[in-house]
């Protein structure tokens, strides 16, 4: 079990290797979620030494039936638990794919829901209606501390294929236990009328597209400038190190220039998107995207021609669900070149034949995750 760079990211294998440890813990049992297995990355110096440590992972574990949950230090070189401490009282980890699934699935089956919905609008069916599972996060309250807790937004569609987003309801807010995946009260806030006209962007329902662009094609007849080991990148005089993670997404690791250190770690620490607005129907969207959603667990599955262009290598995105299955993102990161411009450009008036021209080249990473309504 062993990677080409010792910052790689855990690989499909290692992270079952990962599973099969704390799912052999005696406190682990069928009310543990395995929220996410991470590289445990080693001492800068061994990285920078050459030298080849034990490959490592943590483990984040909760458990519903208590509350409560822990991190688990893994050596999976030696198949070996290392550590296992509880997390803080009251501490919440980021929502699992899983909990998101079933937690829609207990709002769009609640009969408190559902008599919401006719109270607010009469006869609608609720298969229409789409639900996007928010944190509650904590505000001081005693079920804020002591509960596990979604605050869902709701929208309806006008068919199975619609952009719900932009006819949001606004009157209802369902309260649901994550720990018990149960509607425990909707919340109604007065009757709010749904916008009455269509809001979808899809390519298919927008008419009167554009017809003046035409096909641009990008070709490199003698492949790419850039070399692909494992994930260890080297383009030019530059070399590093792609990661992914279940949290952060997308990172880059061991960046050099000509065999000179220029940044050891790049990640998205975390996104905070204050709405800032006061009302009861918005107040407590405030969402923190990296740490309660996932930015590797929301990536997407990048597509030629669509997300990316020209000659593309791609690399998959290996973690877990909740259970402990496996779950890859095929296509999670695109890399690629592209022409960028002109980068400098001189004529000598007395050599008006000989202008010296250098175009720009730069080399891109891209990975793209969607948290619900926004990329």
């Amino acid at each position: 079990m062993s990677a080409s760079h010792p910052l790689s990211p855990l690989s499909a294998v290692e992270v079952q290797a990962a599973v099969a440890l704390v799912k052999a813990l005696p406190e682990f049992s069928a009310t543990v979620r395995i929220i996410s297995v991470t590289l445990e990355e080693p001492d800068k110096s061994s990285v920078h030494n050459g030298t080849n440590p034990d490959r490592e992972a943590s483990a984040i574990l909760f458990d519903n039936a208590t509350n409560g949950g822990w991190v688990a230090g893994l050596n999976l070189t030696q198949k070996r638990v290392l550590s296992f401490q509880p997390t803080p009282v009251g501490a919440q980890p980021m929502m699992s794919i899983d909990e998101q699934v079933e937690c829609e699935r207990a709002v769009l089956t609640s009969p408190a829901f559902h008599a919401a919905l006719k109270k607010q609008y009469g006869d609608i069916d609720p298969s229409l209606v789409m639900v996007d599972i928010w944190s509650a996060g904590n505000y001081g309250t005693e079920e804020d501390r002591t509960r596990r807790l979604a605050r869902p937004l709701c929208f309806l569609r006008s068919d199975p294929t619609d952009n719900g987003y932009a006819r949001p309801i606004e009157g209802i807010r369902p309260v649901v236990d994550l720990n018990t995946m149960t509607v425990l009260r909707v919340e109604e806030y007065g009757q709010w009328p749904l916008p009455p006209q269509s809001g979808n962007y899809a390519a298919d329902r927008v008419p009167n597209q554009r017809t003046d662009i035409h096909p641009l094609s990008i070709t490199q007849p003698n492949g790419p400038s850039f070399t692909v080991d494992g994930n260890s990148i080297a383009w030019q005089n530059w070399k590093f190190v792609v990661g992914f993670s279940a949290r952060e997404g997308l990172t880059l690791h061991h960046i050099r220039y000509a065999d000179r250190s220029i940044l050891y770690r790049a990640s998205l620490t975390e996104m905070v998107v204050p709405y800032g607005d006061p009302r009861p129907t918005q107040a407590r969207k405030n969402a923190f995207d990296v740490g309660e959603y996932g930015m590797g667990m929301c990536a997407n599955s990048l597509r030629l021609g669509c997300d990316c262009l020209g000659h593309i290598v791609y690399l998959d995105g290996h973690l877990c669900d909740s259970r402990g299955r496996p779950l890859t993102i095929p296509n999670a990161i695109c890399m690629h070149e592209e022409d960028f411009g002109i980068l400098w450009k001189h004529t000598d008036r007395r050599l008006p034949d000989s202008p010296e021209v250098r175009r720009s080249r730069r080399f891109v990473v891209s990975s793209v995750s969607t948290v619900e309504n926004y990329e």
